[in-house]
């Protein structure tokens, strides 16, 4: 054997010792005991994660449909199809499909000037998007109040015999102030993502504005605007504190379902707010599954592009 060999025989790692289980000697090893205290740690985690959750919304949730539920299912339906529970449940469905078509046509306008402009003040505009992210609901009614009040700045609008506080007008332009953003703030990332290209080819190539919009930018925000659509009826469903402000609660009138709940409990009837408050959650609940079935079909539209375009090329 020459020098070369014997050195090369000297350094060359021979087999690892087996551990006393024959397992080799990571078995039981410092790697074993890592990978035992990362998944203690993933479930003490997970654990932390639904402690806080059901405390927070679990718990408090299930409370309130089983005090609704205490008299009975029989009871439960009384509370809600009593005159006032109808009248408010009308009012706020009322609200909400005036909120909506306002929200799409405005919301798009916004979206589409956001990511398609480039003009100084823009920012400042974003930010005014977000403002009601920012302000409680109570601010913006009470701002509502000085804007449309007899010594506001639109306080003719009442003078002339046209009354806007106190009634339904000022409900919904409380309600479409704070959901604005959600539209805007679904439909601008996916305006800037997919880019004005197609749009610019398409003009190009002589299609007018609508021709444009209807064949190119919505079915690439269809699916966006729909979840901002569904998000908008979720927060004006449940819209209290600005509608509060404006409204004067007069059951059968200007009391919507949030604001029968809070009447109720007021009066210490609190089976009936309980009854209110279970089928406003009933709807949240119903709103949420047609959003998860969106996204779910969303994902899956995209998917299906995704390949459709890759078969093309």
């Amino acid at each position: 054997m020459t020098p070369a060999q014997t050195t090369a025989s000297v350094a060359a790692p021979g087999p690892a010792a087996a551990g006393p289980d024959g397992r080799g000697p990571e078995a039981g090893g410092p790697d074993t005991a890592a990978r035992g205290r990362g998944t203690a740690g993933r479930w003490l985690l997970r654990a932390i994660a639904v402690g806080y959750v059901g405390a927070l919304v679990l718990v408090p949730v299930a409370m309130i449909v089983v005090r609704a539920f205490a008299g009975g299912p029989g009871q439960f339906w009384d509370w809600i199809t009593t005159p006032a529970a109808v009248s408010a449940l009308r009012l706020s469905l009322l609200i909400v499909v005036i909120t909506v078509p306002l929200n799409v046509l405005f919301g798009l306008a916004l979206a589409l000037t956001l990511a398609r402009g480039r003009f100084r003040g823009r920012g400042l505009l974003a930010a005014a998007v977000d403002l009601p992210f920012a302000v409680s609901p109570v601010v913006v009614g009470t701002a509502l109040i000085l804007l449309w009040g007899a010594s506001g700045w639109f306080g003719f609008v009442a003078g002339a015999g046209v009354p806007v506080l106190f009634g339904l007008p000022a409900m919904v332009l409380a309600t479409v102030f704070v959901t604005l953003p959600f539209i805007v703030r679904e439909v601008e990332p996916v305006l800037t993502a997919t880019g004005a290209e197609a749009e610019q080819a398409a003009v190009l190539l002589g299609a007018g504005r609508w021709q444009t919009f209807r064949h190119i930018t919505f079915p690439a925000i269809r699916w966006a605007l729909t979840y901002g659509v569904v998000l908008t009826v979720a927060r004006a469903l449940g819209e209290f504190g600005a509608v509060m402000m404006v409204s004067s609660g007069i059951a059968g009138r200007t009391q919507t379902m949030t604001l029968l709940v809070d009447a109720r409990y007021e009066a210490g009837a609190h089976e009936g707010a309980f009854a209110a408050a279970t089928l406003l959650m009933i709807i949240a609940v119903v709103v949420l599954t047609v959003l998860t079935a969106l996204t779910r079909r969303a994902a899956t539209a995209g998917g299906g592009d995704e390949t459709q375009e890759v078969k093309d090329r």
